[in-house]
């Protein structure tokens, strides 16, 4: 009985050990591979949105392959398929326009690669190509542009004449803050817009828009640029011809980026609606949501904020 016994003892202990053993052994987990392809570099905006989703993947622990399609619908799509044939864990990309994406994503479909749209949005022929959408409303930053402009002008007797510098022709954020702003003048039919040209977001085709601006209609009020830097090159344009921005032309931008707001506390631009390029932080949640099979909200919009010249300068944000 006593051999038995220890005989017991001796396996018990082995089992014990056994399980000990294994505890001990460092547990591998696999990190997400999350391919991103990034429209361009074509403004402030899109330089602090590329800067932010690279820190938020790495404090996440996320592998993360970056593309820049330098404003090439074309190199944007070649991205998604490097993406697809390396078989990561999800694609998001920010549409360079709405359309043309069918076939790619019907790709990523097949492969089982859930796809996340940032910043801009696309237009379908299918539905169920894409798994998520984040980023801003752009019809409302068009509608809070349109609403400052009324409240700031609607005392004034007669028509009131604005010029529209928009952004890249048939993106998503030119489209949006374009009907936003229409849907407002709707309401409001002595506000006219005089003129409407595309500087595609960048700082020195809103230059090259402004001078158009002044030929073709320069008895404007108001100015309104889809985003801060295209507003920048506008000023430039201004004061080089002797015209005050911001109290000869009111101006009403897009973004509240850095040199957005520096302009606005020195009252160069009179109104700013807030379209905020730091999402890394919830993009980050979503893929892991994602891959997790946790729910997930199908539209994320980030929240934003309207700034005017009439704020105190300490309570505007600070930007890096």
């Amino acid at each position: 009985m006593k051999i038995k016994a220890i005989i017991a003892f001796l396996a018990f202990i082995l089992v014990i050990s056994s399980g000990c053993g294994k505890t001990d052994e460092p547990v591998i987990e696999e990190r997400i591979v999350f391919g991103f392809s990034q429209l361009g570099d074509e403004s402030e905006w899109r330089t602090s949105s590329s800067n932010d989703i690279k820190r938020a993947a790495e404090e996440a622990g996320i592998q993360l392959i970056f593309d820049n399609a330098q404003q090439n619908q074309f190199n944007q799509i070649k991205a998604i398929r490097s993406f697809i044939l390396n078989g990561v864990d999800v694609i998001a990309f920010s549409p360079i326009v709405e359309g043309g994406w069918d076939n790619i994503l019907m790709e990523a479909k097949a492969a089982g690669i859930p796809v996340i749209l940032v910043d801009r949005n696309i237009k379908t022929e299918e539905e169920g190509l894409y798994t998520a959408f984040i980023g801003s409303d752009f019809f409302w930053e068009g509608v809070q542009a349109g609403k400052w402009m009324v409240e700031r002008f609607g005392y004034r007797q007669g028509v009131v004449r604005v010029a529209e510098i928009s952004g890249t022709v048939n993106s998503s954020p030119a489209i949006g803050r374009h009907e936003g702003l229409m849907e407002v003048f709707r309401d409001n039919p002595k506000f006219v817009l005089a003129f409407s040209i595309s500087g595609d977001f960048m700082r020195s085709k809103g230059k090259e828009c402004m001078e158009e601006i002044l030929k073709a209609a320069p008895d404007i009020d108001i100015l309104y640029a889809h985003n801060d830097d295209m507003a920048i090159g506008a000023i430039e344009v201004m004061e080089e011809a002797g015209i005050l921005p911001g109290h000869d032309i009111a101006i009403v931008s897009v973004d509240a980026q850095r040199s957005g707001l520096e302009a606005l506390k020195e009252k160069k631009i009179n109104c700013i609606v807030e379209c905020s390029p730091y999402i890394g932080d919830a993009l980050m949640e979503l893929v892991f949501k994602i891959v997790n099979g946790e729910p997930f909200p199908a539209v994320t919009y980030i929240e934003e904020r309207v700034f005017t010249d009439r704020d105190d300068v300490d309570s505007l944000p600070v930007r890096p």
